[in-house]
């Protein structure tokens, strides 16, 4: 059967992507049910209409044998599978541990040798100000550290990247890989572990800053005593993981973190963390240029405590957001310069979805993220943060999709690059729930029929392009002025229900 499309309206298409199990390969390194999947996913193509998946490729899993002892034979198979079936791939370097977030329902450690290394050294992990540690992502202060074996933590990453290269050029060649998603952090996001369930945490908890380890205390010291303050210290005033942002000095009304101080702090804190996504983005960057293939990047979705006027939560994830000063626009500057996607989370959500005392406000979140990254001249992909199978979900989803609609005369003004399910069960098949689903990926397609040529929507990939110019602390405060948000229209005009 031709496809169907008014070229015009195909303009408007947001591809649909679907992620795959977290154990699809699971942590013997082994795929294990190759015909279940591949019945699914010829539903979700042939029946829906899905243009690709996203899947998780796990450090723990693929170098678990020892430095540089890589094994990629069960995620060759799966991905021939998915190219066989004329699927899209949006490939995760997940450096993080599975097992510890929300959602999680297996475990993949990160590899053994490493965590050898921190059991001489626990000051590898990122460590709260009580000194315990979190072992599901290395700390930024290693990146450059030649504790593993002789190589640094980016050395790593960027050498388990050119491997991943050279196993799967071929469909990176065909264009069957489009996306290289680089995890930078705990959940594969750019943020610190700020929020850990195994510590106790609970929504709507403030968290708690992952910087007392002592290469990263170093670094602080370092920094504070050249700016001429070799007198302060990292915060002892923030609370704990589940405080209440008025009960703690350091984010109560005109507390530490307004002072000069805290400021310092923050900006360090965050600052850090921009520059650690830079080094290893740009190591992608060196290895995939010339490839038609995206880079991308996870940003957390922390909308609760949005509405306090400290952004707490945020601040300890080392987003440092103000009314007065924006957290996101310096990411999506650093991103900029490497040609890569923001990947932003919670658009199923809802401000009234949480009780009034989280403070949460998703909406206008989401607004502020993909708004700064448009401003910046970037793609902007996203998925939604929690299971989710009915219209009310679905319909924000698509409004954050096109804030402002369809453009039946042409391409719209505000468009996200594509869209990513979260997650692909047995529950997405359920008769009710399917139908919904069928209709989510149509109204994602603008109402068009799926269409394989992504150049017809305007998404032809390019060749990687390295960058022209380096990030610097300047670019980093000029992104931070506060500009405003983009207006998004009341509701969808693509309704799943309408």
């Amino acid at each position: 059967m031709a496809a169907n499309y008014n070229e015009k309206h195909l303009l408007n298409y947001v591809p649909f992507y679907v992620m795959l199990p977290l154990g699809v390969v699971n942590v013997e390194n082994v795929f294990a049910n190759p015909e279940t999947l591949e019945t699914q996913l010829k539903r979700l193509k042939d029946e829906a209409g899905i243009d690709g998946v996203m899947v998780d490729v796990w450090w723990g899993i693929i170098e678990s044998k020892g430095p540089k002892q890589y094994d990629w034979n069960a995620y060759k198979t799966l991905f021939q599978l998915i190219a066989r079936l004329g699927l899209k791939i949006q490939a995760i370097m997940s450096f993080h541990q599975c097992g510890g977030n929300v959602g999680d329902v297996v475990t993949i450690p990160i590899p053994q040798w490493v965590h050898d290394v921190g059991d001489n050294d626990p000051d590898i992990y990122y460590t709260n100000r009580k000194g315990t540690r979190d072992i599901e992502y290395l700390s930024i202060g290693v990146d450059n550290l030649p504790f593993f074996a002789g190589r640094t933590a980016v050395q790593i990453y960027s050498d388990y990247m050119s491997s991943f290269k050279e196993n799967m050029l071929d469909l990176l060649k065909a264009g069957v890989i489009v996306d290289i998603e680089v995890g930078l952090g705990p959940a594969g996001e750019l943020r610190y572990p700020s929020y850990p369930e195994t510590q106790g945490w609970v929504f709507p908890g403030i968290g708690e800053f992952q910087c007392y380890d002592k290469y990263l205390k170093n670094d602080f010291k370092e920094a504070a005593a050249k700016a001429g303050h070799p007198e302060w210290e990292l915060p002892e005033d923030a609370g704990e993981y589940n405080d209440k942002p008025e009960e703690t000095e350091f984010f109560k009304r005109n507390g530490t973190y307004v002072s000069e101080e805290g400021k310092f702090f923050l900006t360090w804190y965050s600052n850090k963390l921009i520059f650690h996504g830079d080094q290893i983005i740009g190591e992608a960057n060196k290895i995939f240029a010339g490839l038609k293939v995206n880079l991308a990047a996870k940003v957390s979705g922390i909308h609760w405590l949005y509405n306090h006027h400290s952004h707490a939560a945020e601040l300890t994830a080392g987003y440092y957001n103000l009314f007065k000063r924006d957290g996101y626009r310096p990411i999506a500057r650093m991103l900029s310069k490497h040609y890569a996607i923001l990947n932003f989370t919670c658009l199923e959500m809802k401000d009234t979805d949480n009780t009034a005392e989280a403070l949460s406000a998703p909406q206008e979140l989401v607004q502020q993220v993909l708004s700064q990254a448009w401003k910046e001249g970037i793609e902007v992909a996203g998925e939604n943060a929690l299971e989710t199978y009915g219209a009310k979900g679905y319909n924000q989803i698509l409004l954050n999709a096109r804030p402002n609609g369809v453009n039946p005369n042409g391409k719209p003004k505000l468009r996200m690059y594509g869209f990513t399910y979260l997650r692909l069960s047995d529950t997405v098949f359920q008769e009710n729930n399917f139908e919904l689903f069928k209709k989510l990926v149509r109204k994602m397609h603008a109402d068009q029929d799926y269409c394989g040529d992504a150049a017809k929507y305007g998404h032809e990939i390019v060749p990687l392009k390295t960058p022209n110019s380096q990030l610097t602390v300047e670019d980093i405060a000029d992104a931070s002025q506060p500009s405003g948000a983009f207006k998004w229209d009341s509701e969808t005009d693509m309704k799943v229900d309408g």
